[in-house]
């Protein structure tokens, strides 16, 4: 099979490769997947350059943890009615050397979720890391009618799915971007306020769209840059759900957090409890259902720009995700 691959860390055109690998067979309890596309994501490019003290994890790494595509063979244990369903993917790389940017890939059969035909398989591959992380960011804030959410880089692939979905549960929307360009994005995903946080105070704009209030909740996707802004931005009992950081470390006002009682509740979209992610799936496959979601791919490359794809998600210079098209 065609597969990108890396066999040492360092800049993607560089280290990516395009060539043949032999084709994964199904074990027990797995199901192979004939991929169409796969998700580049910011972890991907973090892993391959070995960023966060990331290390190579086998001698060869086919990268991403997302795709989608059909199933085309079962190992022992898995129904035969699973071939020929469509399928996305998650945490198809990680703890494993062989993730998405192939033609095939077999791994556990609950981690290939079926796709609902109105998702194309360019969209169902920026549901595995994107779509999931906004989702049980969602959840874990308890966002209902009545709530008031701060989602931070609204305009990005978490912060625009999450903007979707707690408005799809009745909750009330601010988001911070950084540019005009970015703020119609956010917008268009439904956000009720958007803040430049490049032009604007933030602190003092969430506290005049509150009425002095503060919002009930945030969105975190990096807690070491913006953790110093929280007091007067939050309501007592508040809470801040992070799934970003910048760094090992970071600096919170800790005695202000403690006198009004804010929760920071920290999770890893790769390793969620099973109750977590069932209950996580189960409502991300409704929104799917009833069209209530939608998708931004804002570049299709084939396969052989795997490290043109990297590059472009690295330098943040795309808004929307970035897709590689391994088969029609």
């Amino acid at each position: 099979m065609k597969a990108a691959y890396y066999e040492k860390q360092g800049p993607a055109t560089e280290v990516l490769r395009v060539g043949d690998l032999p084709t994964p067979q199904p074990g027990p309890g797995e199901v192979r997947v004939k991929l169409r596309c796969s998700g580049v994501n910011p972890s991907d490019w973090k892993t391959r350059k070995g960023g966060g003290n990331r290390k190579l994890i086998a001698p060869l790494i086919v990268p991403h943890s997302d795709g989608a595509g059909v199933i085309d063979a079962v190992g022992e244990g898995v129904p035969a009615s699973r071939v020929g369903e469509r399928v996305w993917l998650w945490n198809g790389q990680w703890k494993r050397a062989f993730g998405t940017a192939a033609e095939f890939i077999a791994l556990p059969s609950a981690q290939a979720v079926p796709l609902p035909p109105e998702v194309s398989d360019a969209e169902g591959a920026c549901l595995g890391i994107p779509a999931f992380t906004a989702m049980q960011a969602v959840r874990l804030a308890g966002l209902g009618p009545g709530k008031t959410v701060l989602v931070q880089a609204g305009a990005g692939s978490v912060g625009r799915y999450a903007i979707q979905m707690a408005k799809a549960r009745g909750a009330t929307v601010l988001a911070t971007v950084s540019s005009e360009a970015k703020a119609a994005h956010a917008r268009s995903a439904g956000a009720d306020h958007v803040i430049d946080y490049r032009r604007e105070d933030v602190v003092a704009r969430v506290r005049e769209l509150t009425g002095g209030a503060g919002v009930d909740e945030v969105i975190e996707m990096n807690l070491t840059r913006n953790a110093a802004a929280y007091p007067g931005m939050i309501r007592p009992h508040g809470r801040v759900v992070v799934y970003g950081v910048e760094g090992a470390e970071a600096t919170v006002p800790a005695l202000w957090l403690m006198q009004n009682s804010i929760a920071l509740q920290f999770f890893l979209i790769y390793e969620l409890t099973e109750e977590d992610r069932r209950a996580a799936l189960a409502e991300l496959d409704g929104l799917l259902r009833a069209g209530k979601l939608t998708h931004v791919i804002a570049m299709e490359l084939p396969l052989a720009e795997a490290a043109r794809a990297h590059d472009l998600v690295e330098g943040g210079s795309v808004t929307g995700n970035v897709v590689l098209r391994v088969a029609d």
